[in-house]
């Protein structure tokens, strides 16, 4: 699921069709119709569906992203900007990366270059990504595996995002590939990556 630019389906797509990952895309869902991550997926001969939340009210939005997905096994958010309320039972199917180190720096608001704003504004000496398990709240749930970088003196935020970016660029398949190799394993709202 995307809202903007689609360059992590991108990433995750070269990733499969190198042979690193065992995966397949079924569909790319964007909430924007003019996203240039539509444009791109299409490039890559992916399946795209675009559910557009201005163009329905809520209750409807939800309903139909949950019905785009609702056969797949696992739902990757990817730059998705709307808040989707899966049915209790994709609990643990749905995962998102954000380009910071949760529970720093993440919640309503905090996406894109805001994040590494916020971060230096803090003066934290690393930042990171995190890819995490879904639930009812923006960037919550449990995590399932961490990047780090340092933040570097001088860096602008823009500087920031493209080292975050590289380890979003690893960090994404490697989730991925952990679910699609059975070694994400969830007790309840705890989540263990199995060797």
């Amino acid at each position: 699921m995307i809202s903007g630019g689609g360059r992590t389906v991108v990433n995750l797509q070269e990733k499969i069709a190198a042979g690193d990952l065992n995966a397949v895309i079924d569909v790319v869902v964007s909430s924007r119709a003019g996203a240039k991550g539509v444009e791109r997926a299409q490039a890559c001969g992916l399946r795209t569906v675009v559910v557009d939340r201005r163009e329905h009210g809520d209750e409807a939005f939800q309903r139909l992203l949950t019905a785009a997905v609702v056969d797949v096994d696992l739902v990757c958010l990817a730059g998705f900007l709307s808040l989707w309320r899966f049915p209790a039972v994709m609990f643990g199917r749905v995962i998102n990366i954000h380009p910071a180190l949760l529970p720093d720096f993440g919640g309503p608001g905090m996406y894109g270059r805001r994040v590494h704003e916020a971060v230096l504004a803090a003066g934290r000496a690393e930042s990171g990504c995190t890819v995490h398990l879904c639930d009812d709240l923006y960037d919550n749930g449990p995590t399932i595996l961490q990047h780090r970088v340092p933040v570097l003196e001088g860096d602008t935020p823009d500087v920031l995002a493209a080292r975050v970016f590289e380890q979003e660029c690893l960090a994404y398949p490697a989730a991925v590939k952990l679910f699609c190799e059975g070694r994400v394993v969830l007790d309840g709202r705890t989540v263990t990556v199995v060797p």
